[in-house]
């Protein structure tokens, strides 16, 4: 069972690792993953768990690391005050007003006196260090004190203990002014990282903004506002102009368009009439509308759609996974490298063993793991996030990256490539479409509903019927057995098909008492979108289509889009088989929307469904493509390219900096207030890039 505990002002990247770690320890917890742009905790409890003591435990956990977080779960709302950059840091606040007044003391006063020949009393070296010992002491208070806590559940070794001591080293030696300096410059920095962070999560989070607040439901002739949540199968609503259908439902009154754009990412308007399914999410912009629910809300596609998104976040990638464990050893490692400096001066270079007690004080302060902890999830945040706002749904940031690694991309050819609204273009006789419709209308198969839609004959009574799916239908007339299906499924009941020439098309063969009747042929529309698209996939991809229609259709639509390889007449068992023998050690990538199509998509290393899919299909899958436009598909991509490329720039430029700046630290060629860039510096530089996944348009642009 997953529940979601709020941690409002969770901002520490490292702390975030060690909560997701340490609630995963727990007994009664599956797995915890910590959701960046919510601030929510995601935690997968076994069933035998006591809310309240698993609840008391996690807070526990998340108060020796940091202090002022409120935690609660998420359907508990609680009334936080906002805190202010005054009440958070008053004691580093007075520690600087003490250092100015001592620095001042030391400074001003034999200035006056060499102006102005005055003889003010100048306070003795003792009272100065004392006054800067005091000073260093309200302003390292705050992380003291966090670090007493951590060291009493032994937590001894994260940024704050490197800060601790690089600033309490450089005290000892008398750098009292570039101590306190550091220390100022670093809790004024980690103030401003804080509130970057928080932009940053605000910023991705604005771009999926589909809550819906309430619904106009129609009782007794009057609109009784509720809460979506209470809204039942089968009750009216009523939407009106500017307003967000709450879930989804079939119009029956009225006519509008509707503004899909949040959904899908297609700015293009739709327009709906009386009988259209409509999904919850769109926003009205015309004429009311009234809608009768067909999906309760914790079904609708809204609610799986912000369900998804918010827990994209418990399938990491290979490159946040790889981060969090390289932070939980680097800080161990980097102090050890610090004392060895140290120990290093004292045997080769005692006299000026001062010399690198500050050296080592420099490198612990450049060193802190921040701007990999922090920026490296953010990207891939903002990537899930900025695919979400163009349609297109990430079950995770690991699908994310490895996206980017797909090598063979198959995709399905009904509803996928085509239309998938079957039409009969041609019958061989009257006979052939009577016997078709009256046994097809047993049967939720699209080609079955395009040949009972298009009959207009009378129909036979049948009984007996059966479905095997991926071959047919059979049954009884007047105790005579009708067969309509595929080549195979008459194969596989020894009747003949005698007419050989064929036009191109899916067909539906017809017998009746065991003797060939007729054909129907049925058509279906490549899609304009799908030969763009697919010529582009072949470029750089190995590109295939797996169907289970006939070799002429397929051959057909292979053709029109490029000559791509394709395999036909493939049952759902062989349409994976077929899959794994062509499928290469690389990741692979499949794109379909049928019941038969789930065992691939599950099968594939990333399985990607259109928004028509089935359910069985959608729940199956990696990635959903909303709008069932292949065109997005490219655009996924794109995305997730961009995505790995800024996180990879914000993990090079981050240790090119800091690697830079130790060696400077290590060989005396560095101050200690200037390390403080390459700290908290380098943390908000990496946040700033990581939101031009957002911003940067470039990528979104089909022909980029």
């Amino acid at each position: 069972m997953v529940r979601k505990i709020e941690m409002k002002n969770l901002t520490c990247s490292n702390c975030i690792a060690k909560v997701e770690r340490r609630t995963s320890r727990l007994s009664y917890v599956n797995s915890a993953s910590f959701n960046y742009a919510k601030q929510i905790l995601l935690v997968d409890f076994k069933e035998d768990y006591d809310e309240e003591k698993a609840l008391k435990e996690i807070k526990a956990i998340i108060d020796v690391l940091e202090d002022n977080i409120i935690t609660h779960y998420y359907e508990q709302k609680i009334e936080t005050k906002k805190t202010n950059f005054f009440f958070e840091y008053k004691f580093v606040l007075f520690g600087v007003i003490l250092i100015l007044f001592t620095f001042s003391t030391y400074t001003i006063i034999p200035f006056i006196n060499k102006i102005f020949g005055s003889t003010f009393s100048q306070p003795t070296q003792i009272l100065k260090d004392i006054l800067y010992w005091v000073g260093y002491g309200f302003l390292i208070s705050k992380l003291l004190f966090i670090q007493i806590k951590g060291i009493r559940k032994f937590d001894i070794f994260n940024e704050n203990t490197l800060m601790i001591i690089a600033t309490f080293a450089a005290m000892w030696i008398g750098k009292y002014e570039e101590s306190v300096t550091v220390v100022i410059l670093y809790s004024f920095g980690e103030y401003l990282q804080n509130r970057a962070v928080q932009k940053s999560k605000q910023e991705i989070s604005s771009l999926i903004n589909l809550k819906v607040d309430y619904a106009n439901v129609l009782v007794n002739d009057k609109v009784v506002v509720k809460d979506p949540m209470q809204v039942k199968i089968g009750e009216i609503v009523v939407v009106k102009n500017g307003e967000r259908i709450p879930m989804d439902g079939k119009i029956i009154s009225g006519s509008t368009s509707l503004n899909t754009s949040e959904l899908t990412g297609e700015a293009k308007l739709k327009t709906v009439h009386t009988g259209d399914k409509v999904l919850s999410g769109n926003i009205n912009v015309g004429d009311v509308i009234h809608i009768e629910v067909t999906q309760e809300y914790e079904n609708s596609t809204l609610a799986k759609i912000i369900d998804l998104i918010e827990n994209a976040t418990n399938r990491k990638s290979k490159r946040e996974m790889f981060i969090t464990k390289f932070a939980k050893v680097y800080t161990p490692v980097v102090v050890g490298l610090a004392a060895l400096l140290v120990i290093y001066g004292s045997i080769w270079h005692i006299e000026t063993i001062d010399d690198y007690i500050y050296r080592a004080a420099i490198f612990l302060v450049i060193s802190c793991p921040c701007s990999l902890v922090l920026s490296v999830p953010l990207s891939y945040y903002a990537g899930i996030g900025t695919a979400a706002k163009n349609g297109i749904l990430f079950k995770g940031s690991t699908y994310l990256h490895a996206i980017t690694e797909v090598e063979l991309i198959a995709l399905d050819k009904t509803g996928t490539l085509t239309h998938g609204d079957f039409f009969v273009k041609e019958y061989t006789n009257m006979e052939t479409l009577m016997l078709a419709a009256s046994i097809e209308k047993f049967s939720n198969h699209p080609i079955a509903k395009a040949i009972v839609q298009y009959n207009n004959f009378p129909t036979y009574q049948v009984t007996n019927v059966k479905e095997i799916p991926g071959y047919g239908i059979s049954g009884k007339i007047d105790g005579k057995e009708v067969l309509a299906g595929s080549r195979k499924f008459f194969e596989q009941n020894n009747i003949e098909i005698n007419q050989d020439k064929l036009p191109i098309g899916s067909y539906t063969f017809v017998a009746l008492d065991g003797k060939y009747i007729g054909n129907i042929v049925i058509r279906d529309e490549l899609k304009e979108s799908s030969m763009e698209t697919v010529r582009n996939f072949t470029k750089e991809y190995d590109t295939v289509m797996l169907t289970g229609d006939n070799e002429i259709s397929a051959r057909d639509i292979a053709l029109q889009l490029g000559g791509i390889e394709y395999y036909s007449e493939l049952l759902p068992e062989e349409k994976l088989n077929k899959f794994n023998d062509i499928r290469t050690n690389s990741v692979s990538l499949f794109v379909g929307d049928g019941i038969n199509d789930a065992p691939l998509l599950k099968n594939a290393d990333i399985g990607v469904s259109l928004g028509s899919a089935t359910d069985l299909a959608i729940e199956v899958s990696d990635v959903i493509i909303i709008n069932n436009d292949i065109r997005l598909l490219d655009k996924a991509i794109k995305i997730a390219k961009k995505t790995k490329s800024i996180s990879a720039q914000n993990i090079i430029f981050s240790l090119v900096v800091k690697i830079i700046f130790l060696v400077m630290s290590a060989l005396g060629l560095m101050w200690m207030w200037l390390s403080i860039f390459a700290d908290v510096g380098v943390a908000i530089l990496c946040v700033l890039n990581a939101l031009r996944i957002i911003y940067q348009k470039k990528y979104l642009n089909d022909k980029a």
